[in-house]
């Protein structure tokens, strides 16, 4: 019996499977070794360097203009709180595991005094009918491409068109949580502006999928932004300079956005290496982007040790965490980037062996 934690194993890893590499200062390093010292820094938003970073993601998104912020929390909030002050309804809608829901201590409702709706069960998408039959009278939806929570499940595209069409008819802000959508333009086959061109609003992440330090980008038409900028100096966003992230951002978008169909390929390759393992199970049961949830049917404290010993048998690292669900069953987040394509095949598939037997073994 091992005595060292999942954790620690998976940091061990010869060849860990999911993610970029360790997020630590080298991450930056890497960005600034080739960046000319007398580059002026961006001074309180403005200034070369951070304006065309958001001309840039304006073009790429399909919209009129585009800010950056220090996170995605304060980007998504100001972006509910201008729809609901415009239309002079302080409600909006989305689902209940969004993050603005369960991982920001209520911060929409208590600075900003917006009520939520929650649509949908917990364990399922949004759904046209979920939002035709809404009651309250909201200013905004909001969407999550994908829905993280439940494995990264997306919807068809031709209901997300269906639902922007109903949402403009009825003059409701349909606003895209696009924290992942650089990972959804694969599957969708559509290019990113097209995805955004059904949502009056858009946020994407650069610390996510593309695996810089931080920051976020919202954008839409120039008036919204030009009103989101008031609200960014409000919340404090407009640091003296926030060029260690735009320049992060930039650097690991141009190296990884082109990245993200070989991502969704080897999710799916992966996907499949589980579903084949005794009590092992993914959601979605084929990946729709670079990520998924692995389920075992096996209680966290009987996994756990195994995955240690299939990382020190065979050096594959599967997982750094598990997390307990109810009905003695376990699950952890799995997302692709950069370190997949360097695990070599036979000793991947000697690592699944390995787990297969293993559960076997314990008459899971």
């Amino acid at each position: 019996m091992s005595n060292i934690t999942l954790a620690e194993a998976f940091g061990r890893a010869v060849y860990p499977l999911t993610g970029h590499g360790k997020r630590n200062v080298q991450v930056l390093k890497d960005v600034l070794k080739n960046v000319d010292g007398d580059l002026d820094s961006d001074f309180y938003g403005k200034g070369d360097l951070i304006s065309e970073f958001e001309t840039k993601l304006a073009a790429y998104l399909g919209k009129e203009s585009a800010v950056f912020f220090p996170s995605g929390t304060m980007a998504q909030q100001i972006a509910l709180r201008i729809w609901c002050d415009r239309k002079g309804v302080a409600r909006v809608a989305y689902h209940p595991l969004s993050h603005l829901e369960i991982h920001e201590e209520d911060g929409l409702k208590k600075l900003h005094h917006i009520e939520p709706i929650l649509l949908a069960e917990r364990d399922r998408l949004i759904r046209l009918e979920d939002v035709v039959n809404l009651q309250e009278e909201i200013s905004c939806l909001l969407l999550e491409l994908p829905q993280r929570e439940i494995g990264g499940q997306l919807p068809a595209y031709e209901e997300l068109e269906q639902i922007s069409a109903y949402c403009r008819d009825k003059g409701i802000r349909l606003h895209l949580d696009g924290a992942r959508l650089f990972e959804i333009v694969p599957y969708y086959g559509k290019s990113a502006a097209e995805i955004c061109s059904l949502f009056d609003s858009v946020y994407v992440s650069f610390y996510k999928g593309i695996g810089g330090i931080a920051g976020a980008i919202l954008a839409g038409s120039k008036d919204f932004t030009s009103e989101s900028k008031v609200w960014k100096r409000r919340h404090g966003g407009d640091l003296i300079s926030l060029y260690p992230y735009i320049l992060s951002s930039d650097y690991y978008f141009e190296q990884r956005v082109n990245k993200m169909e070989q991502y969704y390929e080897e999710a799916k390759e992966l996907a499949k290496l589980f579903n084949g393992c005794h009590a092992v199970s993914t959601l979605p049961a084929e990946p729709v982007s670079n990520m998924f949830h692995a389920y075992f049917a096996v209680p966290k404290e009987v996994v756990e040790p195994i995955l240690i010993e299939v990382c020190e048998e065979t050096g594959v690292g599967i997982a750094a965490y598990l997390a307990e669900r109810e009905g003695n069953r376990c699950t952890y987040e799995v997302s692709i980037g950069e370190r997949y394509a360097n695990v070599p095949k036979d000793r991947l598939r000697e690592a699944f062996k390995l787990l297969d037997e293993k559960l076997k073994q314990i008459g899971a």
